[in-house]
């Protein structure tokens, strides 16, 4: 929650205008004037008489004024008087009265005369009285004896003092009496009962005053209060009381209301304008009245109104002739109501309308004192000259007194005076002092020169030019050196002299001048202007919540002018931070640690500057969880339910989402609590289910946002009688764990669903289908009972019922179990396979009948294993591999099958007890499938133009082999590859010399293995023929020259720099142009995945880092294509290593490993050496 405020720049400039205005009238004190009285005591001086008495006068004049007193309108021997001394230069008395005086000897009406050679002034008539604090008159305080449900008014009285006292009651420990709307104190200090109770009984009612002056208290003798009623009457009270008035008496009754104060149904006040006006209205009356206040034919004032006294009050501040008018006061109770109106009338003492104010004039000019009052009734105006009244006073042709105005007219210096004007009426009067000053003056110029004014940017800027004169100059200002004279609206010329620029700009910095002239002289004074920029709060506290003794921060960051230091300050609540270490002031924030509750509340960042003010503020809330609700509340107790009620503790800023409502079952399991129920925040009453024979206890947590509060305080116990069952055990199962018996099952009933003591179990079962009786047995608190001598796996009905000392639960329902189960007596029959392909073949069988199961039917086992591999390379495998397919499926998928082998199967059915006998063996063949690669690629013997080829057969022939295939191509020096040769190779073959090949030329290979399915993956190597030993010789020559090592220096050189560059690139992820040529010379044979025919290739050796695309791929015809089979992949089993799915469905892939032997002369595939590079140009 944001709140921004800005203190305007321009209000210290205009309370400085204001007071500009006040001192322009002044003369200067080096120039003759009368006198003005300065100071004085006020017009009702109440003083302390065991003090000095001071009664102020000051004055100030040219000359200095001599002063004088009277008292009682005569004159006040000063000198006579040994108690009474006045202050040096000053017109003060002080009266001594520590030593000796007595206040009330110098009680009286005292007027202070101020007197030079130009006039005199006179202060106020101040009426001088001692404050008074007498004592209580001792009475008799009989005991008031009061029935119940009457009114009482105990009287106070205080003592006259002066001013009057400060009421209040108190008892005997001096703690104030409690007041209510029932019993409360009046205005005249009496304390008003508008029924008494038996509490108010009570033997020290007592009224104190307290005399602020003085500073004591005065205390009345304490009044005995005694309540009766009918029934409680003792014989104290009998024995005061007639027989009458004992049997007279009623007991207590309601009655309507009767006002106690005021009486009557009217009464008038008078108040005067300016006041405070209180009004009063007390009722007794049972039950208590409510008072309500009405104008009528009016509003009250909203912003001047309130209530006081439990609204027995009605009080309005500063009252005006408006506030005239008939207040009402209605007094109600459910008996009726009574009211009374109060008419008022509001007067008023003289306020001035027009007060007289100094009159400076030069020789010749004419002017005018105005005296202007107001009040109720219209005050009286009179004249006085130099404190003598007008019409006695010497008389002066230029003036003339009409009614309220006094006119000059051609002054000459002898006309200089001071005038008194009096307003007055009935309720007071108005005393003013004002002179007329005849000067002959040139200019001057009161303002220092070259003052420096600074204002904030668009804020209003006054240049001050107080002047004085006589006659009254004429004032112009200037702005620069040779500026032009200021006109126009932009500027504000005032009859002080100040100029005052409304919106003041950047553009208005500068030296000003102003210039006074009248016709005695000129004068005039320079001052200066700068604009600053305005102090911003540009990033404001923000509001925050907060989790109680958590960290929070406000930020206040700001942009000032730069020639300005600003301040920071933080408020709490408007107030100083607390001196807590807690709180940490930052250069531009304020972050509170560990934050505490107290710490909720509006923080302020204000930023003061000599010039300008701003503030922001935002509010901090602090959260936490709940406090426990207390006072918990059982209501309405039935026997299986009852009302629970409590008060919710303090959310803590963070309203309650919900109550939860826990319960503690003190006979069964004490001091465990559990879940009862929830009911939302709004909600504190509830109606709780209950259950039979627990003892319950309750307690309540509340929850809000934040989290849960602590548990309530438990409530008190409530036992719940005991009754039968409601409810029986759950879960009933019967479920054999031997062929011959049946295990009866169930969840006991927990503690508080037993429902009373004794809780047993009747446990009944019978064979289903068969026409037998229950068969029945009464356990004991237990879960379990075992059934013996069953048949096996045959159904059975069971029912389980509760039953405790009170009787039974209602009949339970009934489930269906079965006895134990035994092993499968029967193997599937008439079992078939169909070999789909090389590696997937499909397996079909007979289901056995059921009754033969002998248990739950799990599904089948087929157990297959390979006898041998029909290859030259064969080898015996004896690990049996399982599939389980689940359910009553007669058929099944075998995946991952190797190519042209022979296997057997078996099949087995399986239910819960285990696996029964297995079905004869049955034989069958996968066909041949593709190879997989050459198991090394060897090549030695390089010579000028042949190579010798070495290989060894594949590790998985998966078939009679009947070929292999060879193909090679040369790779130049720049890795582009030349026209590729095949050649077919009998499966005989382990060797081959390749004759008539270019010399010093790089050959890469290609070599795979025929089946009669197709080709199997290939192998790949690449190997150099040698150079021819003349040209070598050659060669050799050449290299002796010393050109030519110069050449290949600088050859050396360059390839070096472009290994450098190509490294770089290469850690940055580029792509060289070596890379780039082996992508554009891939093997034309290698072909891309089909995604038409689902066809894949496989990747070439991982370790191969020839010239060869390391991503190719070459075709391979192992794969199963869809169209060789219309099973489904839900027909594959479960494999034992965990390669299918629940359902049967193959989620695994077989893939062959590729073998691979370094080949020999690899090393010639790095950059070619420079005997090499020579060959490319010969």
């Amino acid at each position: 929650m944001m709140k921004k405020k800005s203190i305007p720049a321009s209000k210290p400039f205009l309370i400085l205008f204001l007071c500009q205005i006040i001192s322009a009238l002044d003369v200067p004190l080096d120039l003759s004037q009368p006198p003005t009285i300065t100071h004085q005591s006020p017009k009702d001086y109440i003083v302390d008489p065991r003090e000095n008495i001071v009664i102020q006068c000051e004055a100030k004049g040219k000359p200095p004024p001599s002063f004088s007193w009277t008292r009682n309108g005569t004159h006040f021997d000063i000198d006579k008087d040994a108690q009474v001394t006045m202050k040096p230069n000053s017109g003060t008395l002080v009266i001594n009265i520590m030593n000796g005086g007595k206040a009330e000897a110098y009680e009286g009406v005292y007027q202070c005369t101020a007197r030079n050679e130009r006039g005199a002034a006179i202060s106020n008539n101040i009426v001088i009285r001692p404050s008074r604090s007498p004592l209580w008159t001792k009475e008799k305080l009989e005991p008031h004896h009061v029935r119940e449900g009457d009114s009482l008014v105990l009287h106070c009285r205080p003592p006259v003092g002066l001013p009057p006292p400060i009421i209040f009651w108190m008892d005997n420990a001096f703690q104030r009496l409690p007041q209510s709307e029932r019993v409360s104190q009046g205005l005249n200090g009496d304390l008003y009962f508008s029924n008494v109770q038996p509490e108010d009984t009570r033997e020290d009612y007592i009224c104190y005053a307290r005399f602020n002056h003085t500073q004591t208290i005065q205390q009345k003798q304490p009044i005995s209060v005694k309540v009766f009623s009918m029934d409680s009457l003792n014989d104290t009270i009998a024995a005061n009381l007639s027989d009458t008035d004992i049997y007279g008496a009623k007991p207590v009754t309601e009655r309507q209301p009767v006002l106690l104060t005021p009486t009557g149904s009217t009464s008038t006040k008078v108040e005067l304008r300016g006041n405070v006006l209180l009004l009063e209205c007390i009722a007794a009356g049972l039950p208590t009245p409510v008072i309500r206040w009405i104008k009528e034919g009016g509003e009250l004032p909203s912003n001047r109104t309130f209530f006081e006294n439990f609204k027995k009050t009605l009080k309005i501040i500063d009252v005006s002739e408006a506030d005239s008018g008939n207040y009402k006061c209605i007094a109600r109770n459910t008996l009726g109501s009574v009211h009374h109106v109060i008419s008022v009338t509001v007067k008023a003492a003289p306020y001035w309308i027009t007060a007289p104010r100094n009159l400076v004039l030069s020789p010749g000019e004419d002017g005018t004192l105005i005296c202007r009052a107001n009040g109720n009734p219209k005050p009286s105006i009179s004249w006085l000259a130099n404190g003598v009244p007008i019409a006695i006073a010497p008389e002066d042709p230029s003036r003339k007194v009409d009614g309220d105005t006094i006119i000059f007219s051609h002054v000459q210096e002898r006309s200089s005076a001071v005038y008194q004007c009096n307003a007055s009426n009935e309720y007071g009067y108005l005393l003013a002092n004002a002179f007329v000053n005849v000067l002959a003056e040139p200019p001057r110029i009161l303002t220092p020169a070259n003052k420096l004014y600074q204002v904030i940017a668009d804020s209003p800027a006054l240049l001050d030019c107080a002047y004085f004169g006589s006659p009254k100059p004429e004032i112009e200002w200037f702005k620069g050196v040779k500026g032009s004279i200021l006109r126009g609206n932009e500027y504000v010329f005032h009859d002080n002299g100040t100029l005052e620029i409304p919106v003041a700009q950047k553009d208005s910095t500068g030296t000003y001048t102003c210039v006074a002239r009248n016709e005695l002289g000129k004068i005039q004074n320079e001052v200066h202007l700068e604009i600053k920029d305005p102090t911003m709060i540009i990033k404001q506290p923000e509001y925050k919540v907060v989790q109680r003794y958590g960290q929070v921060s406000f930020e206040c960051i700001i942009k000032h002018d730069s020639t300005l230091l600003p301040t920071v300050i933080w408020l709490k609540d408007n107030d100083e931070l607390p001196d807590d270490e807690r709180f940490l002031v930052g250069k531009d924030n304020l972050t509170i640690m560990n934050v505490t509750d107290k710490d909720d509340g509006t923080y302020t960042c204000i930023v003061n500057t000599t010039l300008d003010s701003v503030s922001a503020s935002a509010v901090l809330t602090v959260v936490a969880r709940p406090n426990p609700p207390f006072d918990l509340e059982l209501t309405g107790q039935l026997e299986r339910s009852i009302e629970l009620s409590w008060i919710p503790g303090d959310e803590n800023n963070s309203p309650i989402t919900h109550f939860v409502i826990e319960y503690e079952d003190g006979l069964h399991e004490p001091g465990v609590w559990h879940y009862q129920t929830e009911v939302p925040g709004t909600q504190t009453t509830v109606q709780l289910k209950l259950s039979p024979y627990v003892n319950y206890s309750f307690r309540v947590v509340a929850v809000n946002k934040i989290g849960r509060s602590q548990p309530s305080e438990p409530s008190e116990q409530y036992l719940t009688k005991s009754a039968s069952p409601d409810e029986n055990p759950a879960n009933v199962q019967g479920i054999g764990s031997e062929p011959d018996n049946l295990v009866i099952t169930w969840e006991s009933l927990k503690g508080f669903q037993s429902n009373g003591p004794g809780l047993q179990y009747k446990v009944s079962w019978r064979q289903k289908d068969v026409d037998d009786e229950w068969t029945s047995v009464i356990v004991a608190n237990v879960s379990k009972y075992i059934v013996s001598g069953t048949p096996t796996f045959v159904p059975y009905e069971i029912k389980v019922q509760a039953l405790n000392d009170l009787g039974y639960a209602p009949e339970p329902s009934e489930v269906i179990g079965h006895s134990g189960e035994d092993l499968p007596m029967v193997a599937p029959g008439n079992v078939q396979v169909h070999v789909i392909n090389s590696t997937l073949a499909k397996v079909h069988w007979d289901p056995v009948p059921l009754k033969t199961v002998r248990g739950h039917l799990q599904g089948y086992k087929v157990y297959y294993w390979k006898v041998q591999s029909l290859s030259r390379r064969s080898r015996r495998h004896v690990e049996k591999k399982i599939l389980t397919f689940r359910g009553n499926k007669t058929f099944g998928m075998l995946p991952g099958l190797e190519p042209y082998s022979s296997y057997k199967l078996n099949v087995r059915v399986v239910n819960g007890k285990g696996e029964g006998p297995a079905s004869p063996d049955k034989v069958f063949k996968t066909p041949e499938g593709v190879p997989s690669s050459p198991s090394y690629l060897k090549i030695t013997n390089p010579t000028l133009d042949s190579l010798t080829l070495e290989w060894g057969s594949p590790t998985h022939p998966n078939g009679v082999l009947t070929s292999y295939i060879l193909k090679f191509q040369p790779i130049n020096n720049t890795h582009e590859l030349g026209p590729l040769v095949e050649i077919r190779i009998p499966a005989n073959e382990s060797s081959l010399i390749l004759k008539n090949l270019n010399y010093s030329t790089r050959y890469k290979f290609y070599f795979n293995a025929q089946t009669s399915v197709g080709s199997g993956s290939q192998i790949t190597e690449e190997a150099v023929t040698i150079m021819d030993e003349a040209m070598a010789s050659r060669q050799v020559d050449i290299a002796t020259q010393g050109w030519f090592i110069g050449l290949m220096c600088a050859v050396a050189l360059l390839i070096l720099i472009l290994l450098i560059v190509c490294f770089i690139r290469r850690n940055k992820g580029g792509k060289y142009p070596v890379k780039e040529k082996e992508d554009a010379h891939a093997d034309p044979e290698i072909q891309p995945m089909k995604e038409d025919d689902g066809t894949f290739g496989e990747y070439s050796d991982a370790e191969d880092h020839k010239p060869l695309k390391k991503g190719s791929r070459t075709p391979s015809d192992r794969t199963v294509k869809k169209e060789d089979s219309d099973d489904s992949l839900v027909d594959y089993g479960e494999g034992v290593n965990g390669q299918f799915n629940e359902d049967g469905s193959f989620i695994g892939q077989y893939s062959g490993k590729k073998e691979k032997e370094p080949a020999e002369g690899n090393e010639s595939s790095e950059a070619p050496s420079p005997v090499n590079a020579m060959n490319s140009f010969v």
